[in-house]
């Protein structure tokens, strides 16, 4: 019996963010499920002690608990995180990648780096 599929977890207020991403990772073979907010994930993550995403994508500005403020939650889980935003800032930058983020992406973002990106996160090897 092999590894289970590679699954993300996308927490992105902007639904149509996060169906396209979902979209693009599934195209990638990778799992992938959205959530409209940080509370909503981390109540999932919390009520579900099986759930466990091999990484999680966060948008960086979103109303109640933002990307960074997710990302701190989720400090000593060793679940990989990627933050997204629209708004590049070098601050916010360095803070989220001080704080351990494996990758940092500015909206709008090339697919293909999105997905070797996440493939990196994964420790999988992009397809030729």
């Amino acid at each position: 019996m092999g590894d289970p599929d590679p699954f993300v977890a996308i927490v992105d207020d902007d639904e149509s963010v996060g169906r396209a991403i979902r979209r693009l990772l599934r195209s990638a073979g990778i799992g992938a499920d959205a959530y409209l907010s940080g509370e909503e994930f981390l109540d999932t993550l919390s009520s579900m002690p099986s759930y466990r995403p091999d990484c999680v994508i966060l948008d960086i500005q979103m109303p109640g608990l933002n990307g960074l403020e997710v990302q701190q939650r989720l400090g000593g889980s060793g679940i990989p995180v990627i933050l997204i935003t629209a708004h590049d800032d070098v601050g916010v930058r360095a803070q989220a990648l001080a704080s351990g983020a494996f990758g940092y992406l500015c909206k709008p973002f090339n697919d293909s780096l999105l997905i070797k990106t996440v493939q990196a996160a994964l420790g999988i090897a992009p397809a030729p």
